[in-house]
C-alpha cells in the first residue's frame, strides 16, 4: 500500500527541512498544496527541496511547475480541473462520491476518495462512508489499487485501509503531528 502525505495548507518555517527527511526517511510521494499560495511560493519551497526528489512530488496547483521541475505528478481538483498539455508524470484527482468513482478512476493514475475518516485537519468534515459500506464497495471492485483513501487516515488505519483493498493512504494531519 502506498503512503502518500500532503503539505499542510500554510507555510511555515524549515517546512523544506521537514519533506527532505521524509524522503530520506523513504516517503515515496509528497502532495504539495498550499490552496491560498502564490506561484512564487510553490516555487520557493519547490527550489528548498534537494532536487533528487522531485520525481516524488506532485502539485495540486500551478501546474507549470511539474514541468520545469520535472517533478512525478499533478493532482487535479476543484481549483485545477483539467490535465496539463503535454504532461507525462502521474495524473490523480480527488473525489468525493462512490459514482465519482465508478466514473472517473479509469481515467487516473489514482484517485483520492474522501472523507474516509472523520478529518484531523478539517473541523466537520466528517466521514461519509461505513465500515460495512466500505467492505460492500470492496466486493464491488469499486475500492482498488488505484483508490486511495483521504481524510481522517492515521497511521494506525494503515492495516485496516489495506484490508480494505485500498491501493494508498493520503495523510494530511497526522504526518505534520509525528
Amino acid at each position: 500500500m502506498k503512503i502518500i502525505y500532503i503539505t499542510l495548507p500554510e507555510f511555515f518555517a524549515e517546512e523544506a527541512l521537514l519533506i527532505n527527511k521524509f524522503f530520506t526517511d523513504g516517503l515515496e510521494v509528497l502532495h504539495l498544496r498550499k490552496p491560498k499560495a502564490e506561484e512564487s511560493d510553490y516555487e520557493k519551497l519547490i527550489n528548498e527541496i534537494e532536487p533528487k526528489y522531485y520525481n516524488r512530488i506532485v502539485l495540486h496547483d500551478y501546474f507549470s511547475l511539474a514541468l520545469k521541475y520535472g517533478l512525478r505528478g499533478v493532482h487535479l481538483n476543484s481549483r485545477n480541473p483539467l490535465r496539463p498539455e503535454h504532461f507525462s508524470g502521474t495524473v490523480s484527482k480527488s473525489l468525493h462520491s462512490v459514482q465519482e468513482v465508478i466514473n472517473e478512476k479509469q481515467n487516473f493514475d489514482y484517485v483520492s476518495l474522501s472523507p474516509i475518516f472523520d478529518s484531523i485537519s478539517k473541523e466537520g468534515y466528517n466521514s461519509k462512508f461505513s465500515l460495512d459500506e466500505l467492505k460492500i464497495l470492496q466486493k464491488q471492485g469499486v475500492i482498488d489499487e488505484k483508490v486511495y483513501a483521504l481524510g481522517g487516515v492515521t497511521f494506525d488505519k494503515i492495516e485496516l485501509l489495506k484490508s480494505l483493498g485500498f491501493g494508498g493512504a493520503m495523510i494530511l494531519g497526522a504526518a505534520w503531528r509525528k
